[in-house]
């Protein structure tokens, strides 16, 4: 039988929070009261969940999948930051960075907002990197026309290369 699989949750680890840092992809938004419950939340209950990164090992930095917020929360409250010992709990990924643009809205989308233009350079960066429609579908979570409203709302033909168009509709259509 193959190699048994082991959720990253399983291998958390202490990362200083200096050898962490924010991704350039990351569409989700927190409101204010949100934020101020999410604070108050680590302050009387702690870190409950793990920061998820990615380990850049040319950097020796993690880079964050999920969980941007929990580390801005560390970084704005000394209070926190003291109590931890200005470390995180980090659950490893290790995925490519589409995987890992992947990760991150489906971690998001199961629970918060995003921001439509965010979602809209997701798209474009993923259309860039060569994936079909099919997978940026399939791995992010969304249907057909969602992902065709955020091709058309950012006004790049390029993320429209390669698609199969039906053809014009004729006068002849008009009653």
């Amino acid at each position: 039988m193959g190699e048994q699989y082991i959720s990253p949750v399983y291998n958390v680890v202490s990362v200083p929070i200096e050898k962490i840092q924010a991704n350039a992809y990351n569409p989700n938004s927190v409101a204010p009261p949100e934020m101020k419950l999410l604070k108050l939340s680590i302050l009387e209950d702690g870190y409950t969940m793990p920061i998820v990164c990615y380990y850049l090992e040319n950097l020796d930095k993690y880079e964050i999948v999920d969980g941007f917020h929990r580390y801005s929360v560390m970084k704005n409250c000394e209070e926190i930051a003291i109590r931890e010992n200005y470390h995180l709990p980090v659950a490893v990924i290790d995925k490519p960075l589409s995987g890992r643009i992947a990760s991150t809205v489906r971690h998001n989308r199961a629970r918060g907002t995003h921001s439509i233009d965010l979602m809209v350079d997701i798209v474009r960066q993923l259309v860039e990197a060569g994936l079909s429609d099919k997978w940026i579908i399939e791995h992010i979570g969304m249907d057909k026309d969602e992902l065709l409203r955020l091709k058309q709302i950012s006004g790049l033909a390029s993320l429209f290369l390669g698609g199969n168009f039906s053809e014009a509709w004729e006068s002849d259509d008009l009653i």
